[in-house]
């Protein structure tokens, strides 16, 4: 007998087509994940990964967005800028995904400079040509970049699931109030099995 989370799963399968789902994964970079506790950092490169196998074995895009500045902080926050704040700097190994997650070289990868993965990026462009009809969000920080970039994608008309099981941030408090304020408005958040269940009904 299915669990009451397989029966909702599928219930929103009837009204969320997933036949065409991209997958966007924000900021999982060296730098950004080498302060977090060990444990709850292999939780969430492997719920990750395994979100990540799903889409890849379903033939489904996975696209990696990585955060990058110049090295005299250029092109850096304001925050950044006034307090001299260096972190995934280019050339660095700080800036890079780090190597325990399953990027394949031909998934592409986008960089950005603020919180949002669409702005001033080409996911704009990357998304045009791939054509997903959903998109899939998984990444930190869930109160910063993966929040504004679900806001962005929703204010772009794009259906949009928070991966629950895939997000995370170093802020426990705000994690909780984001995914609060997403949830059934701006985005679904549903856990991987219940990603599973709607890839497998599509």
């Amino acid at each position: 007998m299915p669990s009451t989370s397989e029966i909702e799963a599928v219930g929103r399968a009837k009204v969320m087509s997933v036949q065409r789902p991209a997958l966007v994964v924000i900021d999982m970079l060296n730098d950004f994940l080498a302060s977090w506790e060990e444990s709850l950092k292999r939780r969430l490169l492997s719920s990750t990964n395994d979100l990540v196998g799903m889409m890849r074995e379903r033939k489904h895009p996975i696209i990696w967005v990585r955060q990058e500045f110049e090295p005299d902080l250029s092109d850096a926050f304001l925050e950044m800028i006034e307090k001299g704040i260096k972190i995934t700097i280019r050339g660095t190994e700080g800036c890079q995904i780090v190597p325990d997650l399953a990027v394949a070289a031909s998934d592409p990868v986008v960089v950005k400079k603020r919180y949002s993965a669409f702005f001033k990026t080409d996911l704009d462009n990357t998304l045009h040509y791939l054509k997903p009809n959903v998109i899939v969000l998984a990444g930190i920080n869930s109160h910063a970049c993966v929040r504004m970039t679900a806001i962005d994608a929703y204010q772009r008309d794009w259906k949009v699931i928070v991966a629950a099981d895939c997000v995370d941030s170093y802020d426990r408090e705000h994690h909780e109030i984001s995914l609060k304020y997403l949830k059934d408005k701006i985005a679904s958040v549903m856990t991987n099995q219940e990603i599973k269940q709607l890839l497998s009904a599509a």
